[in-house]
């Protein structure tokens, strides 16, 4: 396969799995993390990101352009047995399909990373099929409920840091993949930023989902950096900007109000803190 459409195939492939972990995301959260399904669904989300970093490894290391918008995820929202079967009928379509890519691929590694990601979508149509059989009566025929309970306003802000969080961590993970080889350890250093962003973007999302909305999983605008220097400076400018903006928010009267809130916010601030210093001085390693 000519290297051009083999980068070209394995975008097609991070993108659908991109969407799957955001469908999965969003639901085990209306669940909630602390119900049987809904922790079923969050751990297999991670799973898929799994998944999502094996592809964007290895089209980073073929020096092709990293796709950063998800798939449409074909899903019935009618009750979470049609969410489930959804689900099954998604994950039993990925087993041939890459199936087929790995039998088109010459590349020993690539192909068992395919090959593997077939297997486990196997797997996952097998944890929903389980999922369903246990789902009794109303449960079967319902879906998640939200309390309700938040203004408007803060719903507003918090939906706006979902985006922010989401664009920061897309931004890390493509500058991780693509720099990967390069200055030692940075490029790593840069995903394990990223996977914190994602728990950040999490305490966020997470109480917009538990009172009945769904998370705002849009992305503001990610230009490929053209050089490591230039995806650091870039990454400390986002990390700067939203630290000044949580030590606003930390003041707000509405946010105090809630605890919970106030206990993820006061981490994700000493979390940015952290990270900009790291950034700084992977830009005097660099």
């Amino acid at each position: 396969m000519e290297k051009d459409a083999l980068i070209a195939m394995l975008n097609n492939d991070l993108a659908d799995e991109h969407a799957a972990i955001i469908r999965y995301l969003v639901h085990g959260w209306m669940e909630g993390e602390d119900t049987p399904l809904g922790s079923s669904l969050i751990s297999i989300s991670r799973e898929e990101m799994w998944h999502m970093h094996w592809l964007g490894m290895i089209i980073g290391r073929l020096g092709g352009e990293i796709v950063l918008t998800p798939n449409p995820y074909p899903h019935d929202p009618s009750s979470r047995e049609t969410l489930l079967h959804s689900y099954i009928a998604y994950e039993e379509k990925l087993i041939p399909h890459y199936k087929e890519e790995a039998e088109k691929v010459d590349d020993p590694q690539i192909r068992r990373v395919l090959q593997r990601e077939g297997w486990e979508s196997a797997v996952h149509a097998k944890k929903f099929a389980r999922k369903l059989k246990k789902l009794k009566g109303e449960e079967k025929k319902g879906l998640p409920q939200g309390d309700g309970e938040l203004p408007k306003s803060l719903i507003d802000t918090l939906q706006n840091e979902v985006v922010d969080k989401y664009t920061e961590m897309l931004r890390h993970m493509a500058a991780s993949w693509r720099f990967q080889s390069q200055e030692g350890t940075i490029g790593w250093e840069m995903m394990d930023q990223a996977m914190a962003k994602m728990k950040q973007l999490a305490h966020f999302a997470e109480d917009v989902a538990e009172d009945g909305g769904t998370p705002k999983f849009e992305s503001g605008k990610i230009d490929p950096a053209q050089d490591l220097k230039s995806a650091i400076e870039k990454a400390i400018s986002d990390v700067h900007t939203a630290r000044m903006r949580h030590l606003k928010l930390k003041n707000d009267g509405e946010f105090r109000k809630h605890e919970g809130l106030m206990i993820n916010l006061d981490l994700t601030v000493q979390q940015e803190e952290y990270h900009e210093e790291e950034l700084r001085s992977f830009k005097d390693r660099g």
